[in-house]
């Protein structure tokens, strides 16, 4: 039995699948400089780095903060399903956990400090069908 839901089903995932692939990307691109920055060994001292891998998380976090309650709620949730806490049934219930989780507005914390957090939205949103490579940036 597989976690993807059929792609008839209209299931709302509440941001828009062009919101959830930068958010991917930034994600990422911000894990990476973060990883970098922690092997100074492997950095060349003579070219300086020309992303200061604290702003690259401000803007991740920036970009989380300028989305409404529900939204940030559905990136939490779709989160923890790429993360294999919840699989795409139980969506509602993930959803519902998620809202509870953001009641103080923290999800730009709670997810721009969540090591893989965007492989982890990835998986969340390819599990519904919509493998994150396929959105349109």
């Amino acid at each position: 039995m597989s976690d993807r839901t059929d792609p008839d089903d209209d299931t709302d995932l509440i941001v828009s699948l062009a919101t959830i692939a930068s958010i991917i990307d930034a994600a990422r691109a911000s894990g990476e400089l973060q990883e970098e920055a922690a092997n100074e060994d492997v950095q060349d001292e003579e070219v300086p780095d020309e992303n200061d891998p604290d702003a690259l998380a401000g803007s991740l976090k920036g970009l989380i903060n300028e989305l409404n309650e529900d939204e940030q709620a559905a990136l939490i949730a779709l989160t923890w399903i790429g993360r294999g806490d919840y699989d795409v049934s139980q969506w509602d219930e993930a959803l519902r956990l998620a809202r509870e989780r953001n009641q103080d507005a923290s999800a730009a914390t709670y997810l721009g400090d969540m090591e893989l957090f965007g492989d982890y939205l990835a998986e969340g949103v390819a599990a519904f069908g919509l493998p994150a490579e396929e959105i349109g940036r």
